[in-house]
């Protein structure tokens, strides 16, 4: 067995399935014992910081909320800097805004402009890709902010969900790592 396959099958069996959360029909994928167990919360941070390191990236953006617990550490071991994409309305002052498309409905999300710059190059990290919706707005909120998108990196991608499709284009050519494919 590769190292590979034995992070990635510590981090699966850390993973807790909750049916019917938030709503019915909905299989929630947990990763709160993920994160309550050193060991593999570490491999995971190990795991991000690799990509980030690869990537040649100069900051770190974490997506509300789970983005930020996986994001943050990444960012402290591999010497970045952090920058939260909060949800509308949560960030004091001066704010970028990008808009989108939910399943039902639409969404806003902001970072602050003045921390990305031209010369920043910027990976994006999640919990989970799902529909895309959130990751594809948080690239082209950081482009528009004037920074480098350089990739994005998520624990686990929900291929059914087909969020993958939807966010490619907009990273345009930068590599989309997950870690866990499910």
């Amino acid at each position: 067995m590769t190292e590979t396959t034995d992070a990635s099958a510590l981090l699966l069996s850390r993973i807790r399935d909750v049916e019917d959360h938030p709503e019915p029909g909905v299989m929630f994928k947990d990763i709160t014992p993920l994160l309550a167990d050193p060991k593999a919360f570490a491999v995971l941070s190990d795991a991000l910081v690799e990509i980030a390191e690869a990537t040649g990236a100069t900051k770190v953006v974490g997506l509300e909320a789970r983005g930020f617990i996986l994001g943050a550490p990444v960012a402290v071991q591999a010497g970045l800097g952090f920058i939260p994409v909060r949800k509308a309305g949560k960030l004091p002052g001066a704010t970028l805004s990008q808009a989108y498309d939910l399943e039902y409905g639409s969404a806003e999300i902001e970072v602050h402009a003045e921390d990305l710059t031209a010369t920043d190059r910027v990976l994006v990290i999640d919990d989970v890709l799902a529909t895309g919706g959130t990751a594809e707005a948080s690239v082209r909120l950081i482009r528009r902010a004037g920074a480098e998108v350089v990739g994005l990196a998520v624990l686990m991608e929900l291929g059914f969900l087909g969020g993958r499709a939807r966010v490619e284009p907009a990273l345009a050519g930068a590599p989309l790592e997950a870690l866990l494919r499910l």
